[in-house]
Order: C-alpha cells, then sequence, then structure tokens
C-alpha cells in the first residue's frame, strides 16, 4: 500500500501521521457525489495473451501501418498550427464509411467513445437529471454519469440478462430518464438488440424527451443479419448511434470514438466540448485507417471465425457461452470463476472477470491465442469433474 507519512504542525505533542491513499483522498474538498467511489480499470498485466479488454489482437497490417505513419508525419509539419476545430475532412470520411444516406453535418467524434458518451452527457444530462442504463452492461455509464453530476438510474432485465422491447419501454416510463443507455451489441454479455428494442425505448421516451443512445461499439463483428440502429435514425432526433475505431479498426492506443446523429444533436455538442479537441495527428490517424479499411476488415472476419470457434469449444465443454455478436464470448456455467480465471493467468492467459456468477468473458485473439485459452481452460475444467 502506498502510505505517506504527513508531519503535524510542530508542537510538543506533535508526531508523524501515517495516511493511506484513500485517507489523504478523503482531506480534499472533493465533491460530495464522487466520495467513495472508484475508478474504472481493467487489469494491466505483462503476460504473453491478453484477451481481458476486447482489443483487437490481430494489431495493425503493415500497409495499414505505413500509411499511418506517412500521414501523421505530413501532420507533424503543421502542429504549430491548431487542428481542424470541425475536422471536416474526418467527418466526411466517416460518413462515407457509414453510408446509410448519412451527410457530415450528422457526425461527431471525439478522443475515444467515451468521450463521445461524457460529451452527450455534458449537454443533455446533469445535476437534476438522469440517465438509464440495463445492467450488466459497460460499467463505464455510472462513471461518466457521475462525473457529469447526472443520476443513474439501473435498469432490469431478465434471468439471462436478455432486454425485450415491452420491458424496456415500461421501465422508460415509469422511470422517466433524461438518457437512456442501450449497449448493442451489449458489453459484457455480446449480444445485440432486436431494432424493436430501441424503437420502442425511443417512443416511450416521448414524455421525458428522453435522448436514447445505441452503443455500437463492436458493430463490426455483427452476425450476419443483425441491424445498425443507423437504419432508424431518420425521423428520430433524439436517438444517437455511437461507434469507435477501437475494435474493428484496431486503433485502441489512438482514442478516436465517434456518433451519427441529427445535426441539432451535433450544435448541442459543440457547446461542451472543448476547443481543438481532435489533435491533428489524431485525424490523420483516423483518415488514414479509413482509407485502408479493406485490409483491416479482413482481420475482423478472421476474429470473427475465433469468437464462433469460441463459442462452438464452450459449448462442447459442457459451459454456456451466449450468442455474441461482437469479438468477445460471455459464458457461465462455472462453479469457481476465480479459481479458472487464476488458473489461466498462471499460464500467461488474462481473461475478464465481469463480477456475475458463474461467469468469465473473453476475448477472441489470434488463432494461436484462442487454442492457448481453450487448452488451458479445458485442463483447468478437468480438474473440477
Amino acid at each position: 500500500m502506498n502510505e505517506q507519512t504527513v508531519q503535524q504542525p510542530a508542537s510538543g505533542l506533535a508526531r508523524p501521521e501515517v495516511l493511506t491513499p484513500e485517507e489523504r483522498l478523503a482531506r480534499l474538498p472533493l465533491r460530495d457525489d464522487l466520495r467513495g467511489q472508484h475508478p474504472y480499470g481493467a487489469p494491466q498485466l505483462d503476460v504473453p495473451i491478453m484477451l481481458n479488454v476486447n482489443e483487437n489482437t490481430y494489431g495493425v497490417p503493415a500497409d495499414v501501418q505505413d500509411a499511418i505513419a506517412e500521414a501523421v508525419r505530413e501532420a507533424v509539419a503543421g502542429l504549430n498550427r491548431y487542428p481542424d476545430r470541425e475536422f471536416t475532412e474526418l467527418r466526411e470520411a466517416l460518413a462515407e464509411y457509414l453510408g446509410h444516406g448519412l451527410s457530415a453535418e450528422q457526425l461527431w467524434a471525439a478522443n475515444g467513445s467515451n468521450e463521445v458518451l461524457q460529451q452527450l452527457l455534458q449537454a443533455f444530462g446533469g445535476p437534476g437529471r438522469s440517465a438509464l442504463g440495463f445492467p450488466p452492461t459497460y460499467s463505464m455509464y455510472p462513471l461518466l454519469a457521475a462525473g457529469t453530476g447526472t443520476a443513474y438510474l439501473k435498469g432490469m432485465r431478465a434471468d439471462d440478462y436478455a432486454l425485450d422491447a415491452e420491458s424496456a419501454a415500461r421501465q422508460v416510463r415509469e422511470l422517466a430518464p433524461n438518457l437512456v443507455f442501450l449497449c448493442s451489441p451489449n458489453n459484457p454479455t455480446g449480444t445485440a438488440l432486436g431494432l424493436d428494442v430501441v424503437d420502442a425505448v425511443y417512443e416511450a421516451g416521448e414524455a421525458s424527451q428522453a435522448i436514447v443512445i445505441v452503443d455500437e461499439a463492436y458493430a463490426e463483428f455483427a452476425q450476419l443479419g443483425t441491424e445498425s440502429a443507423l437504419t432508424l435514425l431518420p425521423g428520430r432526433p433524439r436517438l444517437v448511434v455511437t461507434r469507435t475505431m477501437s475494435k474493428a479498426f484496431a486503433l485502441a492506443g489512438a482514442r478516436l470514438g465517434y456518433l451519427a446523429a441529427a445535426p441539432e444533436v451535433i450544435d448541442a455538442l459543440r457547446l461542451v466540448r472543448l476547443p481543438y479537441h481532435l489533435s491533428a495527428v489524431t485525424q490523420a490517424t483516423a483518415l488514414a485507417a479509413l482509407r485502408h479499411r479493406a485490409s483491416l476488415m479482413s482481420e475482423v472476419e478472421e476474429i470473427k471465425h475465433q469468437r464462433d470457434r469460441i463459442v462452438k469449444e464452450l459449448s462442447r465443454l459442457g459451459l454456456k457461452p451466449a450468442a455474441s455478436d461482437s469479438n468477445f464470448v460471455f459464458f457461465t456455467g462455472l462453479r469457481d470463476p476465480r479459481r479458472i480465471w487464476r488458473g489461466l493467468l498462471d499460464a500467461g492467459i488474462l481473461v475478464r472477470d465481469v463480477g456475475i456468477p458463474g461467469s468469465l468473458r473473453v476475448t477472441a485473439g489470434t488463432e494461436l491465442e484462442t487454442s492457448a485459452f481453450l487448452t488451458r481452460l479445458e485442463e483447468l475444467l478437468a480438474v473440477e469433474s
């Protein structure tokens, strides 16, 4: 523990005082609603096989690396100037990538989809307002809400973690939130929502004028036939669809998230964004990746193959994997998930314990990484039988 000795004011009775980090934090005039909160934190351990935070384990292809390096080199020549505040070229490229008749005026980007979500909460949430999520879901939603002074409401799912249109709409009507988070594919379960759920929630939010956010961070990994909420945008000015370049584009380290919505939503975000919030280097990196997306999308297909392989093998081992539209697999049926997690870690394989009884989550890795995970898991399960 990182303890620190604090010297008391000089006096005959003064003695050094040893404080923990928590005690030192408690002495600061922190906002009351942040006291007792814990920061987001997935383990960052130096292990050979990291399958815990849903990164693209295939990395950036060589041709895309070269294109990004050249684009950044060109951008460096102008780093003495502020970047394009409206990142116009990037918004045009994102609109072209998404299709669905979207225009650049309907696109917005920031430093990761978390910042996009934060800006939405800054514009439409805040003190006296609320945001509704449906746990288990993305763990950043309540943290982002807390950071913006927005009350976070926890909705309910079925016992199998599904969310149907009738239940979701009823909860929206009853709780009357100002924002609703719909994660699809959901994290940590990996399952996509039907568009009927999105439509029902949007209609139910009419009374409270709720901004409905469909978080599609893993959309590129969806099963064939799974539709995007982008198809619902026309005529729905309170609907927002968020995406990221961290997953399918293998740019988790570059931090580029974006959204599609009505132009007036974009105007609202301009009121809360920081000036020049997207650096010239970030814009150049994202543009280069978009221009060379064919190479990146070929990796997506291989990741989907490994994901489906995991689902098949976990079922063979007697576990219960959820149907996945993402680049990870959530599975239940473990007697002692902590023992399994530790046994995998001891073999140099890091997966995610999401805190749900009897379950773990694993990112689909390369063929070799996936094989190592499955082999070690089978060995660990054999000890239980």
